[in-house]
């Protein structure tokens, strides 16, 4: 065959490879290029998928090699860089490319939907034309009126509503009928929305200057730079300036935020302070929704892309920077699904290959990431004070034997509330836990609320009054009487619903507001939270981790805790890294305005390593002793690991597979396999679930492991009989 007259193409299937097809006989507009979707037969299916490269010679018999249907792109839809990074996703995570590059795309574009924005627009034909002039039709002054419209100019559907009225459609289908007119596909235009004019920011101080300067250096190059910076330090004033120097050199920029609750605060003042287009992508948006986004990014009339973890593959055209905010988040790790991985990793590659910098910032950065600072790999910008020159919050353990409890609020916790809230400021209370209490208890014969799906009890709901499964969703009423014994059952704990209880008992005549995934639910309920809380008309504010990330809440000056404890003693290794972040993070919420900042932390174990830790020195002497202790450990960032998860209805075709892979790898040298055992919660939603991990002291040593094993494993026939997927580079163990 001629060159380059093979085309490799990714399916979306779970094969570990791409596919040979022959160009089309007679396509239209010539062999579609790399990084064009093309339809083409697949066993008794017509499947779409990516032209990904080129080849002279078919890995199969030329006989069995079957040509494409057609071309559904004239251009391509991903550029060499994006390419290349789907590429090197599929290698590193060792998963199939087809699976990766359909994760890449929004549902309607895999289902063969137009790459561009197109407009339906009606025309009057020639026989129309004539039609009219002969003073056709007489007795429809609909239809005439339609005629009269188009001889003008082609319009759009919404035009000839905004013109006509809801009567258009039915004169349309009449006129079509007799072929007075016609529809065609336009495209829209590409250029850039009217967006309000950019608004001037505060003056920069020495430390936020001196790093909007460094990495503006670096523009036209990759480099990555981590902005740490303490709570309220205005790390989200030098993401602002980045953009703007990357938009004022005619390119784009490329925003990372780890949940959607931070997207609508962080999009307004990127829209307000840059005034350009913008696309915003999450899994809040429908699927109509995230095909505009992706479409306004694609033609380039989307100058700033926001989004979360997806958005990293988004098309953003003539990529100038990204920016991946509170980028120690776990919500970056796609945890779900086959395709497990990491947008930050993703984003430091994708900034390689497009030679961009990429800023990653953070005040608690991952380990991994001060690691890769001490190595030099990455650069640090530091910001160690409040823009607003408010002095950091003062921390105080309570310790929860000394004192009495009402409700899981501590005397001393109360009194401080009572005396902030006098002083006409807000509080925030944290608690990582939602519902009303995590246990139904019957006191006469120690019957708990089971989940029959999952080795986990039943979560109290008592608004909505039932019980919920927080790990696989099923739900119960809530019943007054024990069904074992009858006995009167009682709730158990506190959740976020109960803890709201108790403060509006003890604070009467406060709003208190509810930010949790219980109450958020809806589009703009967070909004709507948000501006209650920005009003002032709430003065309490209770929620989970929703309440830790990036939010400003000017008139909070106390954050109470209420279980410091929880992570102290998880059998996971990263459990104390994240435990640190999240009371870093919390605690950063107060005093961000004028007023001094406290914290309160409630705990039984005042003495614990940890916490005594981050009073003295801070999260950055909290992670030197973390990380001097995961060196001595060989836990990662000083190893390397990936695991293997296997499920099935019973317990003993999980580990049965894993028992079986871990007997193919042998006596192998470069890594060490730790397993197989069940999870931690061994049955969730009804399956069994086991683990089985791969450590090795390299990354190289990994991957090449991988790569022969994984395929072997695939071949086992216990394989056929569990649902299994690999993560590479997991941050939860279980």
């Amino acid at each position: 065959m001629s060159p380059a007259s093979v085309l490799r193409v990714a399916l979306p299937t779970p094969v570990r490879r791409l596919f040979d097809y022959r160009p089309a006989t007679h396509q239209a507009g010539g062999t579609p290029m790399v990084g064009t979707r093309v339809r083409v037969p697949f066993g008794q299916r017509r499947v779409i998928g990516v032209i990904m490269g080129t080849a002279e010679r078919a890995e199969v018999p030329e006989e069995k090699l079957r040509a494409i249907l057609e071309g559904l792109d004239e251009q391509p839809i991903f550029d060499p860089a994006l390419l290349a990074l789907l590429h090197w996703a599929a290698g590193y995570y060792h998963h199939p490319i087809g699976e990766v590059v359909a994760s890449a795309l929004p549902t309607a574009l895999r289902n063969g939907a137009s790459a561009l924005t197109c407009v339906q627009r009606w025309r009057i034909t020639a026989a129309g034309e004539h039609a009219y002039a002969r003073g056709e039709p007489a007795r429809a002054p609909r239809q005439r009126g339609v005629l009269e419209e188009l001889r003008a100019a082609p319009r759009a559907a919404h035009e000839l509503s905004a013109r006509l009225g809801p009567s258009w459609r039915a004169a349309t289908r009449l006129l079509s009928a007799r072929g007075w007119i016609e529809s065609g596909q336009d495209l829209a235009p590409t250029l850039p929305a009217v967006a309000a004019a950019p608004q001037p920011g505060p003056p920069l101080n020495d430390e936020q200057h001196a790093a909007v300067e460094r990495i503006r250096l670096a523009s036209g190059g990759f480099g990555t730079f981590v902005l740490q910076g303490i709570t309220g330090s205005g790390k989200t004033e030098v993401y602002l300036q980045v953009a703007q120097h990357a938009l004022a050199a005619g390119r784009s920029a490329l925003v990372l935020v780890p949940e959607i609750g931070l997207t609508p605060q962080l999009l307004e003042r990127f829209r307000e302070r840059l005034g350009a287009p913008m696309a915003v992508m999450h899994s809040g948006l429908t699927e109509h929704e995230r095909l505009l986004a992706w479409r306004d990014a694609f033609s380039g009339r989307a100058r700033v892309v926001i989004g979360t973890r997806s958005a990293v593959f988004a098309p953003a055209s003539n990529l100038g920077v990204i920016i991946v905010d509170e980028e120690h988040d776990a919500s970056y790790k796609q945890h779900d699904g086959g395709f497990r991985y990491s947008a930050r990793d993703l984003a430091v590659m994708r900034a390689r290959g497009a030679a961009v910098p990429i800023v990653l910032g953070s005040a608690t950065p991952a380990l991994e990431t001060l690691h890769n600072l001490d190595s030099g790999r990455y650069t640090r910008l530091r910001l160690t004070r409040r823009a607003t020159r408010a002095e950091p919050p003062r921390l105080t353990l309570i310790d929860l034997r000394a004192h009495a409890q009402s409700g899981g609020l501590s005397t001393p916790v109360v009194q401080a509330m009572a005396t902030h809230l006098a002083a006409h400021a807000q509080v925030l209370v944290f608690l990582n836990r939602r519902g009303y209490a995590p246990t139904l208890l019957c006191t006469a014969c120690g019957w708990i609320a089971p989940c029959a799906n999952c080795d986990a009890r039943l979560t109290v709901h008592l608004g909505a009054r039932m019980l919920r499964c927080h790990h696989c969703g099923a739900e119960a009423s809530l019943p007054e009487r024990c069904p074992q014994c009858g006995f009167a059952v009682k709730p158990v704990g506190q959740g976020t619903e109960r803890i709201e209880e108790t403060l509006t008992r003890l604070f009467p005549g406060i709003e208190c507001v509810r930010l949790d995934r219980d109450v958020i639910r809806r589009p703009g309920e967070l909004e709507r939270a948000m501006h209650r809380i920005a009003s002032g008309a709430g003065r309490i504010v209770v929620g989970t981790q929703m309440v830790t990330k990036g939010h400003d809440f000017r008139d909070v000056t106390l954050v109470v805790v209420l279980n410091a404890d929880q992570g102290l003693f998880s059998a996971d290794f990263r459990a104390a890294e994240r435990l640190a972040q999240t009371i870093v993070q919390v605690a950063g919420r107060s005093g961000r305005g004028e007023r001094p900042g406290e914290v309160l932390l409630q705990t039984e174990f005042p003495g614990h390593p940890l916490l005594t830790s981050l009073l003295a020195e801070g999260y950055e002497g909290f992670a030197r002793t973390a990380l001097a202790e995961r060196r001595q450990a060989a836990w990662p960032p000083f190893s390397r690991l990936a695991a293997v998860r296997a499920s099935a209805p019973a317990a003993e075709p999980a580990l049965a597979f894993l028992s079986e892979a871990r007997a193919l790898a042998g006596a192998a040298r470069e890594v060490r396999l730790l397993g197989p055992v069940p999870a931690a919660m061994a049955r969730r939603a009804g399956r069994h679930h086991a683990q089985l991990l791969i450590e090795s002291r390299t990354r190289a040593g990994l991957h090449l492991f991988l790569d022969a094993w994984l395929a072997r494993i695939q071949s086992l026939p216990s394989a056929r009989r569990v649902r299994w997927t690999l993560d590479v580079d997991p941050i939860e163990l279980f």
